[in-house]
């Protein structure tokens, strides 16, 4: 059954990501900041670092949902290969320091998103221990 809801939730986040690239980068010229990618990948680690630290730690959701949210959705809405193939591709036409921007700001600014998202989970997760 996880394997079935992974994949519907994966569907979602699959479409949720080609909605975003559609409305960012629709018309976006060769050798341009692949910003939909980014935006994705950002957003996606702050996201699946509140949903682990807050959704997961305080088990508000069955496992099996949990694992369609954060591997199906987050991680199909996010996408690694994207980032690596566009970040080939601005090499390959000669755009390295947008390659090197481009590569450091998606490194760096998804660590720190997911360290957000953390930060925040772990202070929903106090506020809701204080509550009860």
């Amino acid at each position: 059954m996880t394997f079935i809801l992974v994949g519907i939730a994966g569907m979602f986040g699959a479409l949720l990501r080609y909605s975003l690239s559609a409305a960012i980068d629709g018309s976006a010229a060769e050798g341009a900041f692949p910003a939909a990618t980014f935006c994705a990948n950002i957003a996606g680690a702050f996201i699946l670092g509140w949903f682990t630290t807050y959704v997961i730690a305080a088990r508000r959701l069955h496992p099996q949902l949990s694992a369609a949210i954060g591997t199906g959705l987050i991680g199909s809405f996010t996408t690694f290969s994207t980032f690596s193939v566009e970040t080939v591709e601005l090499l390959r036409g000669g755009h390295w320091a947008l390659a090197l921007l481009y590569g450091l700001a998606s490194m760096v600014g998804g660590l720190l998103a997911a360290a957000l998202g953390c930060l925040l989970g772990k202070r929903l997760v106090r506020r809701r221990e204080g509550a009860e």
